[in-house]
């Protein structure tokens, strides 16, 4: 590991202002911390991040207008004790909407930059964008060092807002396979432009599959388009209106097995509860359940049910799916359950595909939906450099980071790393509900409320 002494001249090592927090990660979650931050502390907030406008990040930046949220507008706004707030701020700006409508992504990318913006420009100058990527990190006495390739950033304390690891590679495709044209690993950085009567096949059935398929029917591809995965399991599709019965008869009141969950889920509905508000109230007693499994129950629920959880949790707004449905009638995207077994270059162009049990079929472009990987083995380069210095460990299940309750890194051992938090996607395992704004703003809640006691103490203590 390179010192510090290498990368620093020695006047910056000792220029550390205990109040200066850097937060890695210019998505939703570096756009919600660096607001609690600002508001809630007295902190001075560094924003590492290459966007030119924080708080779009990968979900949000990369968004066509046909890319809608899957929750509705009431349940998306950045301040946890006003909900209206997205539906008057898209109000101002022109659109009528109401709270329980289903937002262009897009839209909701400019509400997170727009937010940004406004706190900087009232921070009177405690926080700052510095616009760079982060490639390592140190610490010394003094504090750490994020290392980005525009210079070096000092601060006392530093949060990991990265997002989600990159797409597991799938086992079968070839090297020479990664390396075509016609092989698409990130559908979010490249969309692939194939002949528009050739057959595209795409690698998963959830919700990126669905925007993916989405692209290309709107960019004018004609020919088939075929998304497969184990199950071929399509998410499930939002109502018009949320369910009436917003607190079905759902008893969750004492630590449960995945089989007595699973039995209880079945007989609520059973007695007439809607399954929408049966599994919108899980999911607000989710992390608890999860907390509450053994590890022979998480393994359990990883193996059999977690997918079945994520097409019912994970939903498509409504114009989505009647969309979807329609490129289904017409014979243009079909979900098939399948095996993959092998990726292959055909020599007549395009990719030659295998399936278990099925001969082999050229597509003229793959493209991978297949969500994030495994850690570590799924790290970013930056995520690498932490993982290669020992400086982060992987969660349970290599699904994130680990951390204790409050967001704070431990290591291997289970000690704690001073000064070094994670907020974000990359908590799952220690969580299970991760990914949505409330969750992320709750962790944040916590986050920065541990961060303020833990420097009122140190401050005691002086």
């Amino acid at each position: 590991m390179s010192s510090l002494v290498e990368v620093l001249e020695p006047a910056s090592r000792d220029a550390v202002d205990s109040r200066t927090v850097a937060i890695v990660g210019g998505g939703a979650t570096g756009a919600l911390l660096a607001r609690a931050l600002i508001h809630r502390t007295d902190r001075d907030v560094v924003l590492i991040s290459p966007d030119e406008s924080p708080g779009r990040g990968v979900a949000y930046g990369a968004a066509r207008p046909w890319h809608i949220l899957n929750a509705r507008a009431g349940a998306m706004s950045i301040c946890p004790d006003d909900p209206m707030h997205l539906v008057r701020w898209a109000r101002a700006h022109g659109h009528a909407i109401e709270g329980t409508d289903f937002l262009p992504r897009a839209l909701y990318g400019d509400y997170l930059a727009a937010q940004f913006a406004e706190i900087v420009a009232t921070s009177g100058g405690r926080l700052r964008h510095h616009v760079a990527t982060a490639t390592a990190l140190h610490r010394d006495q003094h504090g750490y060092a994020v290392l980005t390739d525009a210079g070096p950033v000092r601060a006392a304390q530093v949060i990991l807002a990265v997002g989600n690891p990159e797409q597991q590679r799938l086992p079968g495709i070839s090297d020479a396979a990664y390396a075509s044209p016609h092989l698409v690993v990130d559908p979010w950085s490249a969309c692939p432009e194939p002949p528009a009567d050739e057959p595209v096949l795409l690698l998963g059935t959830g919700l990126t599959a669905v925007d993916v398929a989405l692209t290309l029917t709107e960019n004018g591809h004609r020919g088939p388009i075929e998304a497969i995965s184990r199950r071929g399991l399509l998410p499930l599709a939002h109502p018009q209106l949320p369910p009436s019965s917003a607190h079905p008869d759902l008893i969750l009141d004492r630590p449960l097995t995945v089989r007595q969950l699973l039995r209880r889920v079945r007989v609520a509905i059973a007695a007439g509860a809607d399954w929408v508000a049966v599994i919108d109230t899980l999911r607000h007693q989710a992390d608890r359940l999860w907390d509450e499994f053994d590890d022979g129950n998480r393994q359990r629920f990883l193996r059999h049910v977690a997918r079945f959880w994520d097409v019912h949790r994970h939903r498509m707004a409504p114009p989505v799916a009647a969309r979807i449905a329609e490129l289904q009638e017409q014979g243009t995207l079909r979900f098939t359950a399948g095996r993959l077994q092998s990726i292959e270059p055909d020599p007549r162009g395009g990719l030659l595909v295998t399936v278990a049990g099925a001969a082999p079929r050229r597509y003229a472009a793959v493209i991978s939906c297949t969500g994030p990987g495994a850690l570590p083995g799924s790290a970013n380069p930056f995520l690498a450099s932490l993982f290669r210095d020992d400086v982060v460990h992987p969660g349970p299940y290599g699904l994130g980071i680990d951390t204790d309750p409050d967001g704070r890194v431990t290591g291997a051992d289970g000690a704690g790393r001073p000064g070094l938090w994670l907020a974000g996607p990359l908590r799952r395992g220690h969580s299970w509900e991760t990914t949505a704004v409330p969750e992320i703003r709750a962790q944040v809640d916590r986050l920065v409320s541990a961060l303020a006691d833990q420097s009122a103490q140190v401050q005691l203590s002086r």
